[in-house]
């Protein structure tokens, strides 16, 4: 792939796709291409059929998904498995039968069972339960995946599935109902502080451990995938190192200077007890993040505040 090809970003509004096409323009890439929802809504095979017959993109980052917290994956599990499953079933399809010539699908850490050996590799999919809090996105994540592996070997497609971890930056989503658990600690913290409030609540115990990966340093290891990764086998795209829920809660409260109190609502789930990535496939690609935590943080919140 290089600046001369057609490229089609579905999801570029959402947190990684506005990430893929800032990286591409910056790269000097002229034809990147995306499509509003309201001029074609991807759960709808004709109009995404229509779109690809007009388009023909050459490469397509398939980073369009219905995503949110534990909340929102608890209270919505018809739409998280049904829009998931359409969406991702219509552009693969439609992908293969306009042929583009490689097709990046973006799983989740969330396909992976509960409580898969740590740091978790590739070959645990599928060998135990999943997380029950969020099992019907994984589930629908998991056809992707298959999806994309069925395509290759029955029709030759050229797919491949990468699978980040727990991910933020600008343009993530801070509703406090749909959110992931940093931007929702963004905000909290934020308004609290704003407001002077004497504490601030969050779920759980703070016991969980999770890792973090900035969404720009996630886009360079797509492009990298994008390049020099042709395989039906899954990957994984992590930092490697994992943080607990009150040491990830310590320092968002010390970047916003929230001094107050933080109190831990343990009548709410923690999910997966921990989660964090064998990273070593992605690394022998040459890739490796660059982004810290703490300066990943700052310079979310920064973005954040001044949009407030």
């Amino acid at each position: 792939m290089d600046s001369s090809n057609k490229v089609f970003v579905a999801g570029h509004k959402g947190l990684v796709g506005s990430a893929i096409v800032r990286n591409l323009e910056k790269k000097s890439y002229k034809d990147v291409y995306w499509v509003r929802k309201e001029n074609c809504d991807l759960r709808d095979k004709l109009k995404v059929d229509a779109y690809f017959e007009q388009a023909k993109p050459e490469y397509v980052f398939l980073a369009a998904a219905k995503v949110g917290g534990i909340g929102a994956n608890s209270k919505y599990p018809a739409e998280f498995i049904y829009d998931n499953l359409m969406i991702q079933s219509n552009i693969i399809d439609a992908a293969y039968r306009n042929g583009v010539k490689k097709l990046l699908f973006l799983g989740s850490s969330c396909i992976y069972p509960k409580f898969a050996n740590q740091p978790i590799t590739e070959d645990q999919l599928l060998t135990g339960s999943l997380e029950g809090s969020n099992d019907a996105y994984a589930i629908a994540k998991i056809a992707g995946i298959k999806m994309c592996q069925a395509y290759r070997k029955q029709y030759g497609f050229n797919a491949i599935s990468l699978m980040p971890t727990n991910l933020y930056g600008i343009n993530d989503n801070f509703d406090l109902e749909n959110s992931h658990v940093l931007p929702a600690m963004i905000r909290k913290f934020y308004e609290a502080a704003m407001l002077r409030h004497g504490k601030v609540t969050l779920w759980g115990d703070g016991s969980a451990m999770r890792e973090f990966l900035h969404v720009d340093d996630l886009v360079e290891a797509l492009i990298i995938c994008m390049d020099k990764y042709d395989s039906d086998d899954i990957i994984n795209i992590g930092t490697g190192e994992d943080v607990t829920i009150k040491e990830l809660a310590e320092t968002v409260a010390k970047v916003i200077d929230f001094r107050r109190t933080i109190e831990w609502d343990t009548s709410k789930p923690n999910g997966t007890p921990r989660k964090v990535l064998n990273v070593d496939k992605i690394k022998s690609l040459g890739w490796e993040p660059k982004i810290s935590l703490k300066d990943g943080i700052k310079s979310t919140y920064d973005w954040y505040r001044t949009r407030k």
